[in-house]
């Protein structure tokens, strides 16, 4: 029969999560500033300006809040049984991740100087382990998710440096850099942890109407914020008015075409909730390698809806195929929403380098830091940039894949309490539930009440 955690596993969350924050407050208090402008600055054109851009970043700072914190929190809650614990990691994972993305900016700088931008950098790093979990979701436990969270922004920060400041890939929207990434990150976690043992279905797996709803929902807010994360690092004025055009465009595009594709691929032509959750959200992830980029409104239209048509094929051929050949677990199907998505827009926008006219191959380059310089948006030609936008893409794709198979092995460490099979996908292995306190859950077999009473 399966035990449940040692009581020492789990102290080890609430010791871990005490030693980072108490470490993090010292780093702060040694060598964390606020970056605000100077009283005489402030009365100058510069410190305008900068309290023009703080208003108008803001807004696209608090979109991106409820993206992360509801957004995400309610699309992972689609499993029945385990919909508190799918919203409570997230929001640990959010803010852990942030925190330990800015104290690494910090490292990496030699002093914080702390502004929004330096915020909204670090939660970017936070999206790729909040989608890379995604793969392991209800299969592990909060002490894997944190390690998860600890190797993979340092990674991530790395990986996007190279990619973006090496190479010189554009991707305002992070469909390389955030999606790409995280979706090899988790695949290789999950490859890694669970080897090639064929796991079948969990019986508390298959989602209800209600949790179907709940993930409904949280599509719908991130679906509605989504251009606010795209325009975001956009430098006010033209880039950003067009990435907040092309973003919406695609997704608009992409919820159409889900509502086609799907009532095609089922029988009866019924729609399936998991296809609405997640192809609705397929033509964002595509768009962001050219969210900026002078396309035609057409061109958005055009990869959004064939984005959410590949992220569906891809449920409905693809995931089946590489868990029965590869033993692939993938729970919340990132592969089809991130990854597929993400290389189609990664190779959509080389696409565009090479077909990009001349009177539009001049525009204003945007960075995550809301610096702008006035450049050749293709680099030193179109076919090098191209090239550029392909070799991005192989450096995310191979390293976050290798990276995330190294951290899964990292996972398999019996201290990091994994939950014992019989309680996965199951919020009472980590909460207390006042009415499973008092009468055992629906469906509970003999030996997950013993458990349950361990516990």
């Amino acid at each position: 029969m399966a035990t449940p955690p040692p009581a020492s596993a789990r102290r080890l969350l609430p010791l871990s999560l005490g030693l980072f924050q108490g470490a993090l407050l010292l780093f702060f208090a040694l060598f964390a500033t606020y970056d605000e402008p100077s009283a005489a600055a402030t009365q100058s054109e510069d410190g305008t300006r900068a309290v023009e851009q703080l208003s108008s970043l803001f807004p696209l700072f608090q979109d991106i809040q409820v993206m992360l914190a509801v957004g995400l929190g309610l699309l992972l809650a689609f499993l029945p049984r385990y919909g508190l614990s799918a919203l409570a990691h997230n929001f640990l994972l959010l803010n852990v991740s942030t925190q330990w993305a800015l104290l690494l900016q910090g490292v990496r700088h030699g002093r914080l100087r702390l502004g929004l931008h330096d915020v909204l950098a670090a939660e970017f790093a936070a999206v790729t382990v909040l989608i890379s979990v995604g793969a392991v979701l209800g299969r592990t436990s909060p002490c894997q998710l944190l390690a998860v969270a600890f190797c993979e922004v340092p990674i991530y920060l790395a990986s996007e440096w190279l990619v973006v400041t090496q190479l010189g890939v554009r991707d305002v929207g992070g469909t390389i850099t955030i999606h790409v990434f995280a979706c090899y990150f988790g695949l290789g976690v999950s490859k890694a942890l669970f080897g090639t043992e064929r796991r079948p279905a969990h019986p508390k797996e298959t989602p209800t109407p209600r949790s179907d709803l709940l993930a409904l929902v949280g599509t719908l807010t991130l679906w509605v914020f989504w251009p606010s994360f795209v325009a975001a690092p956009c430098q006010l004025g033209d880039a950003q008015h067009r990435a907040i055009l092309n973003t919406f465009l695609a997704l608009s595009a992409g919820a159409v075409t889900t509502v086609v594709a799907s009532s095609l691929l089922e029988s009866g032509g019924k729609l399936s909730p998991g296809h609405l959750q997640n192809g609705s959200l397929a033509g964002g992830v595509a768009i962001g390698a050219l969210a900026d980029v002078p396309i035609t409104p057409a061109a958005s239209l055009a990869l959004g809806s064939l984005s959410s048509l590949v992220c569906l094929l891809g449920f409905r051929f693809l995931t089946p195929f590489l868990a029965r050949r590869l033993a692939l677990h993938d729970q919340c199907g990132i592969h089809n929403l991130h990854g597929l998505p993400g290389i189609l827009g990664a190779v959509a926008s080389a696409v565009a380098v090479l077909v990009a006219s001349e009177d539009t191959k001049r525009c204003q380059l945007s960075h995550v830091d809301g610096s702008g310089v006035a450049g050749d948006l293709w680099g030193c030609g179109g076919g090098r940039q191209a090239l550029w936008q392909v070799a991005g893409l192989a450096v995310a794709l191979g390293g976050s894949l290798l990276s995330g198979m190294l951290t899964g092995a990292v996972l398999r460490l019996p201290c990091l309490a994994p939950p014992p099979e019989p309680l996965c996908f199951e919020d009472s292995l980590n909460f207390r539930i006042q009415e499973q306190a008092e009468s055992p859950g629906m469906g509970d077999t003999a030996e997950e009440v013993a458990l349950k009473e361990q516990v």
